[in-house]
């Protein structure tokens, strides 16, 4: 009997409480993919299936004093992993009951807060008023926002601008974006620490190229001193020249999130005044 000759057979016997456990086991995997989606904890999700595939192979090639080892270590890595990412699996909980319960707040579509951020951007550059706004993505930046000033404010580019503003009392850090509302303002990030920052970035572009290493935030950092507006994901810091460059830069941004969400339709630093 062949491979396909199996498979039909195995699904064309089960039960419809079979199929149930199947769809649901699926679904649980997927939304822990979807929590841990540009976070860290993916490459530690990696580093556990190599452990993984290490057991397996030590057991089918009698490795036993790697099988021991990994035997006696096996609850201790258990605890470790529960321990560093109990923030995390807080937020995934949480996360995964809001998505049950909470209303889409407000009518204003992605594209118009967008816009609202882009002329912010480009108002703050030819003042030269440093600023760095931070959008949420599919990583919470909920443990970020958690020692901030809390807002829960409609985005608009007069708002960003007061903000911003050296006489406010909120200027000195980032404003955190996420569900098309500002929802956080002086807020401190993980500032970078790589050696491969060129000095002329300052506070700011390192805070922003800090979070962006951690999560898949989109961090946009205008620069007081030079009166410029730079988009940072992923560690990479792009210059934009105009309203046209950043708006297509973060419509591609964007638009690469809404293709990976279709199916499921279907720290101590600063964001400081040196820029």
């Amino acid at each position: 009997m062949n491979v396909l000759a199996w498979l039909f057979e195995t699904f064309s016997g089960a039960e419809l409480e079979d199929w149930v456990d199947i769809g649901l086991l699926s679904y649980v995997v997927y939304r822990v993919l979807v929590v841990m989606q540009g976070t860290r904890a993916v490459q530690s999700l990696l580093g556990l299936g190599i452990v993984g595939l290490l057991y397996v192979a030590s057991d089918t090639l009698g490795l036993m004093a790697v099988r021991w080892v990994l035997d006696n270590l096996f609850v201790y890595m258990v605890i470790a992993l529960l321990i560093l990412f109990q923030d995390d699996i807080r937020l995934a909980l949480a996360r995964a009951g809001g998505t049950l319960f909470t209303r889409r707040r407000g009518t204003r579509s992605e594209a118009n807060v967008m816009e609202e951020v882009i002329k912010a951007c480009f108002a703050l550059a030819h003042r030269k008023i440093g600023a760095l706004i931070v959008i949420e993505r599919a990583a919470s930046l909920e443990p970020y926002t958690e020692g901030a000033h809390p807002l829960d404010a409609v985005v608009s580019t007069e708002l960003l601008q007061s903000l911003f503003h050296p006489s406010s009392p909120l200027h000195d850090g980032a404003v955190v974006i996420s569900g098309q509302r500002v929802v956080a303002a002086s807020v401190f990030l993980p500032i970078s620490l790589s050696k491969e920052i060129t000095r002329a970035w300052g506070t700011r572009h390192r805070a922003a190229i800090g979070l962006s290493e951690e999560t898949d935030g989109l961090c946009l950092v205008v620069s007081e001193e030079r009166g410029t507006v730079a988009l940072v994901n992923r560690g990479e810091v792009t210059p934009v020249a105009d309203t046209n460059d950043l708006r297509q830069r973060l419509v591609e941004k964007l638009e690469a999130d809404e293709a990976l969400a279709e199916p499921a339709g279907a720290g101590a630093g600063a964001g400081g005044s040196v820029g």
